[in-house]
């Protein structure tokens, strides 16, 4: 496959974000049917519609570049570049009429043990930036996540700065975790449960406030923003990070993962400052 141009990747996932977060608004106080629901976590027909209209809105610009979605994929996902695309990032939060979830799509581009610039170069991958799956090691080149209820939208592209509504902002400049806010999120298997508790209550104890928010999309993009100072997740899949981890690096931030059970991470986000000192071993492994 030919390169991508960036910046036109960049409109056509705006394009995309803001036409599925239409929907979502839209629909918001609106009944929705349930396609399935588990003990934690619902799955919406509105996913499956948000995420076909993200993919109808790509692939009229980009035809050839596959979908990897969390309502399934499109095409080869292993191939040279990839959408990896959140539809509802926060479903649970949106079903009760929480105003705190997001669209997040990103592109990525196959690294290869190479990192791709916004200019086309090419650099040894970081462990932050190399984002690898079961599939393909990819790199996310192109980051959009848009809050439709706030009318918020992050945007960058590998190697520039995050933006916020256009304007760039930074992570925080909080070096101790006394000052800092954290949010946590942890699935409800009984070893997560057991691994992420104590380091919970810990935490807790010393930093000035912690938040379980529900969308790891826009906990990411918080951080970026300096609104956060760390956000920690034991288990966590693509699509839920793929967008957000560029945005907190290209902010100046750390995005942190380790591998984990069945394609799935663990992750540390930060402020660049911090993941050292939260002393997260034992979770992380």
């Amino acid at each position: 496959m030919k390169s991508v141009s960036l910046k036109s990747a960049l409109t056509a996932a705006i394009k995309a974000a803001r036409a599925a977060g239409q929907v979502m608004h839209d629909n918001w106080h609106k009944p929705k049917r349930v396609n399935s629901a588990e003990a934690h976590d619902i799955k919406l027909e509105l996913d499956v519609r948000c995420q076909k209209l993200i993919e109808k809105t790509l692939a009229t610009a980009f035809p050839q570049i596959p979908v990897l979605g969390e309502e399934g994929s499109t095409g080869n996902v292993n191939a040279a570049y990839r959408w990896v695309v959140d539809p509802i990032d926060g479903t649970v939060n949106y079903f009760f009429g929480m105003p705190h979830a997001a669209v997040s799509i990103a592109l990525q581009a196959k690294s290869d043990g190479w990192r791709v610039t916004s200019g086309g170069k090419k650099h040894p991958a970081h462990r932050a930036g190399n984002l690898v799956t079961r599939h393909a090691p990819h790199v996310s080149v192109v980051a959009v996540i848009y809050d439709p209820f706030t009318g918020e939208i992050w945007t960058t592209i590998k190697g520039e700065p995050t933006r916020l509504n256009g304007k760039i902002v930074r992570v925080s400049r909080r070096a101790k975790i006394e000052e800092a806010v954290i949010a946590m999120g942890f699935s409800k298997s009984q070893d997560n449960l057991n691994k992420s508790i104590p380091h919970m209550i810990r935490l807790s104890r010393r930093a000035k406030k912690i938040r379980i928010m529900g969308s790891a999309a826009l906990e990411l993009v918080y951080v970026a923003s300096g609104r956060l100072d760390a956000y920690i997740e034991r288990t966590i899949n693509l699509w839920d990070v793929a967008a957000g981890a560029l945005l907190v690096e290209n902010a100046g931030g750390e995005f942190y993962t380790l591998p984990a059970p069945n394609g799935k991470m663990r992750m540390c986000a930060d402020n660049g400052k911090l993941r050292k000192k939260l002393q997260l071993g034992s979770l992380l492994r």
